[in-house]
This record gives C-alpha cells, structure tokens and sequence, in this order.
C-alpha cells in the first residue's frame, strides 16, 4: 500500500477563487509545482480531493471541473511534477440542479472521496496526510485516520482564527511547499 498527500484544490494547490469557471481564473501558487514534485519524488501518491458545489448550484459545468483537471495536469508536468488522480463532490443538498441536490458520503467532511481513491489507488490511508485550507478538509482525513495540515493560504488565514475545538492539526503551515516540508520531516 502507497502513502498518498490528498491535496484540497482551491486555496491550496491553486489560489482560491470563488466558483472557479474560466480556466483563466485558474492561478497556480509559484511554488504549487515544486512542492508538488518533491512530494513524488518522496514516493507518495498525490490525490486531489475538492467539493465543487457549484455543479450543483448550476454556476460551474461539470465537463469544465474535468477540463481544469487536465489543465492542472499539463501544467505539473511541464514542471516534472503530477497528480496521481482528481475526486470531486458535484453534490451540494439546496443545489439547483435536481440531479446533484443530495447529501452524500463524498462531500467533505465527508470521508467519501479519500476512501475511494484509498481503493482505487491501493492506499494506505493511517500512513497518508490531508492538506487543506479548511477545517472540512483536515475532518475528512480525520475520519480515515490521516494526518491533517491547515494551510493559511486560500481561506485557512479565516480558518485558523477559528479553531474547530474538536478538530486539532497535525500541523498549520503557511504554504503548500511548507506543508510539503512538514510531511517529509515526518516520513
């Protein structure tokens, strides 16, 4: 079994952006490539986990969330870095369109998606790490037993001045590749 990094997407591999519908609006962090390299050349799978309510609330098309998947995809590794895979959560329960307006397992904090990819993927989920700017991200890698660390990018600066009283990081770090060097202190 691997050892994955599951990566919240807006905010933490890439800057938040509301409801990112234009692959224009996509902005990588200038160490968003690099910290993720040094985080595959350590051996770890690295999975992106994001709810994407928006396909719900009918602001963002569903073939545009894959489309910026691949656009994510291409710029990595252009600089020698990769995603092992992207899971997303279309679902939202007061969204607008009837088929994606559920409660579900997948949506964080929901466990759902990291112990899908843990199946996919033949992941070792107690030896894995969440890195997020939310306290929804470090719950769902709670849950299945990884390690969790608040980014104070994207909305974790808010986060972080809000302590969820049941939830403590493993760690709260300024960045990504700060993450990134947390994570390789601990392996």
């Amino acid at each position: 079994m691997t050892r994955a990094v599951f990566l919240d997407r807006d905010g933490t591999l890439i800057e938040e952006a509301g409801y990112l519908d234009r692959i224009e609006r996509l902005v990588f962090f200038p160490y968003t490539v690099d910290a993720v390299r040094v985080l595959n050349r350590a051996g770890f799978a690295i999975v992106v986990i994001t709810n994407q309510a928006g396909i719900a609330r009918g602001i963002v098309r569903e073939a545009f969330v894959a489309e910026a998947h691949r656009h994510i995809s291409m710029r990595l590794e252009a600089g020698g870095a990769r995603i092992d895979a992207f899971y997303y959560c279309p679902h939202y329960p007061e969204g607008l369109v009837e088929a994606y307006r559920t409660t579900c397992d997948c949506r964080k904090p929901q466990p759902g998606l990291l112990r899908r990819a843990a199946v996919d993927l033949d992941l070792d989920l107690p030896r894995s790490f969440v890195v997020g700017d939310q306290w929804h991200d470090l719950a769902a890698g709670r849950a299945v037993g990884a390690r969790g660390v608040l980014v104070r990018t994207g909305l974790g600066w808010r986060a972080e001045a809000k302590p969820e009283a049941q939830l403590v990081p493993d760690a709260i770090v300024d960045n990504l590749m700060d993450a990134a060097a947390w994570i390789l202190q601990q392996a």
